[in-house]
């Protein structure tokens, strides 16, 4: 009996053994599981938190470009939403998230009175005020960005930590039980197949998670950390090897109105399809992620050129304006694509992507579909904003100068006027290029000071012309954004009052962008002017969009031909023809004609030809200084031959 009794003594003792093994895997595991579960549901409200802001961020620009009531309500939803995340993360959080809240709060308080301030000035027409305050608006977005991103990691890690800590308990049970019940194989081998199923089960649920913490939950798509860590490694491997890596960034237009019109599951649907079509336009090797909202993402590793990138956003646009069924109807999806390439436009993650969304909301705000990064229009470049301040100075000091290019009359070979052109001779920069200053005037609000400033010199360079006997119209170029300002025509009245210069010899020139960019402000403006007798003129006249419906309803009074046309006339016939065209359609609608870029004599011969009125070029003169511009004049005031 002893041997039998030591048998089941042994067999009790392991099988106690056993049961207190169990009990004390089952309670570490239960406990790491709840704790993984809290971290990953902390996880999940940072995330919420850091979606918000994002939608904070992106309604507050949708609304400087489109100043809508619905965009300023769903711009107040999300802070609720944000503020209602960060609430959840205090109640439930640890002393670490507590601190982070007591952190981030006040900060979303400072940011979401200055954007109740621009959003004051935008409905006052402030648009300096509403630049000024969206630049300042930079650092604390960013700092609650990183905070918020900084907690979301760490609960991440406390997740996988827990998970990986139940995978240890795991194989501990897996392979210590069959040691143990060397001599109860039955016993050992029934938990061990039961063991290894609760692993399997845990390995499933630790990549489940993992998954879910990189991938966006209604695509399914790589989110904003995984592109994140994949353009980080990108970027790493293409500095080794000497390639380059694009970026494209990708908001879907008018996605807001199918929303409003079918409801948001249908808005998902429409999502869960754009997602595949982008990946079956690019490479295996590519990445397409969404970002949140209609954002997308578009990694292109090992490009050889900004070229590359751009063959395939054409086709990634192709792939989307193909029509999409939804709820039984077909519906025609735009986007708008920023681009960036490494090396050209950043060498590290956080820099390519921020700089591909500026693109992408310059290419929205202004119509173009696609749009590369260009620091012009980056309102947050340190160095753009460094030239932004001298700019002002260099307005208010007056200290840039105008240059004055002839126009001369291709039938009588009279200087019949010139055009003002701004040049900034930076006591420091040197001569800073004027295709730099500006756009930057254009995109900061600082154009409606600086064409006032030029206007004013301009004024009162005609006004000594007249007084020395030979009155000269003088050109003026006017931006895009010009045409949405209240005051411009009352400040070139004032102008032409205040230098007692005729209406007449003033002419305003308007590129066809901005034309077509404020098709109904441009009307209205013009007409206005036009109707006090300056002369209105279309610049770059057949490289822009303008339809011959709104040109002959528009009250202008020249068009110039676009340089690109003219300087190739005589050596490329399709473009010789374009010229003759235009020429022959300003003959018919009362208009007259000039010619940009008139680089030889063969050419002028050609515009003369044509019936072209007025040429304007290097072969004439550069532009000058109103002194060079002077002598100039005093030697050619009647040019006999222009070859």
């Amino acid at each position: 009996m002893k041997p039998r009794r030591i048998a089941v003594a042994g067999l009790v003792i392991v099988v106690l053994a056993l049961s207190a093994v169990a009990l004390w895997a089952a309670r570490t595991s239960a406990q790491a599981a709840s704790d993984a579960a809290a971290a990953n549901r902390l996880a999940a409200y940072y995330l919420e938190a850091s979606q918000a802001v994002s939608e904070e961020k992106s309604l507050e620009r949708k609304y400087r470009i489109d100043p809508l009531p619905a965009n300023r309500a769903a711009h107040t939803a999300a802070a609720h939403r944000f503020v209602n995340a960060i609430a959840r993360i205090k109640a439930e959080g640890d002393a670490n998230d507590r601190a982070a809240v007591e952190a981030i709060m006040p900060m979303h308080n400072n940011f979401l009175t200055s954007t109740d301030n621009m959003y004051s000035a935008i409905d006052r027409g402030d648009s300096t005020l509403a630049a000024w305050i969206e630049l300042s608006q930079a650092d604390p977005l960013l700092n609650i960005q990183f905070e918020i991103d900084r907690g979301a990691a760490a609960h991440r890690r406390q997740a996988l930590d827990q998970l990986a800590t139940m995978g240890r308990i795991s194989n501990a049970m897996a392979w210590g039980v069959p040691l143990v019940f060397g001599f109860g194989l039955v016993t050992a081998a029934v938990f061990s197949v039961m063991l290894r199923r609760y692993r399997r089960d845990l390995d499933i649920q630790r990549a489940q998670a993992l998954h879910d913490s990189l991938h966006d939950n209604v695509t399914g798509l790589p989110n904003r950390a995984l592109l994140a860590t994949r353009l980080h490694d990108a970027v790493r491997t293409a500095t080794q090897t000497g390639e380059r890596v694009g970026l494209v960034l990708l908001d879907l237009d008018r996605f807001k109105e199918i929303n409003d019109a079918l409801g948001h599951r249908y808005g998902d649907e429409l999502l869960t399809q754009v997602g595949p079509r982008l990946a079956a336009t690019v490479r295996e090797t590519d990445t397409v992620a969404r970002l949140g909202g209609d954002e997308f993402a578009v990694l292109l590793p090992d490009v050889t050129s900004l070229d590359d990138v751009l063959g395939v956003v054409e086709k990634l646009r192709a792939a989307i304006e193909a029509p999409i069924q939804i709820a039984g109807v077909d519906l025609s999806v735009e986007a708008s694509l920023g681009v960036v390439v490494s090396g050209e436009h950043g060498d590290d993650t956080q820099t390519l992507l921020r700089r591909a969304e500026v693109a992408m909301y310059v290419a929205k705000a202004r119509n173009r579909g696609v749009a590369v990064y260009d620091p012009s229009e980056d309102a947050h470049d340190p160095g753009r904003l460094a030239l932004l301040s001298e700019l002002r100075r260099a307005i208010d000091q007056r200290e840039l100068v105008l240059h004055y290019q002839p126009k001369v009359s291709l039938s009588t070979g009279d200087v019949c006027g010139a055009e003002a052109l701004v040049r900034w001779n930076h006591p420091q920069r040197g001569m800073v290029p004027p295709d730099r200053f500006i756009p930057l005037a254009e995109h900061t609000g600082l154009i409606g000071p600086l064409t006032r400033y030029v206007l004013d010199m301009a004024l009162r360079e005609a006004r000594r012309w007249a007084d020395e006997g030979h009155p000269l119209q003088i050109a003026v170029n006017l931006a895009a954004r010009n045409l949405t300002d209240p005051d411009l025509v009352d400040d070139v009245l004032r102008l032409l009052e205040a230098h007692q210069v005729p209406a007449h010899l003033l002419c305003l020139e308007l590129t066809e962008s901005a034309i077509t960019t404020e098709p109904e402000h441009a009307l209205r403006l013009l007409t206005q002017l036009r109707a006090a007798g300056i002369s209105l003129a279309v610049d770059d006249f057949g490289a822009g969009y303008t339809s011959l419906a709104q040109l002959k309803n528009l009250p202008i009074t020249e068009l110039k031909i676009d340089r690109s046309f003219v300087a190739t006339m005589t050596t490329e016939r399709s473009n010789g023809l374009i010229v003759r065209s235009i020429v022959d359609l300003a003959r018919n609608l009362g208009l007259t004609t000039v010619a940009e870029g008139v680089e030889d004599a063969e050419i002028v011969d050609a515009l003369a030809a044509d019936g072209c009125s007025v040429a304007q070029g290097y072969h004439l003169s550069r532009p000058l200084p109103a002194v060079d511009f002077d002598r100039w004049y005093a030697a050619n005031r009647a040019l006999s031959r222009l070859a």
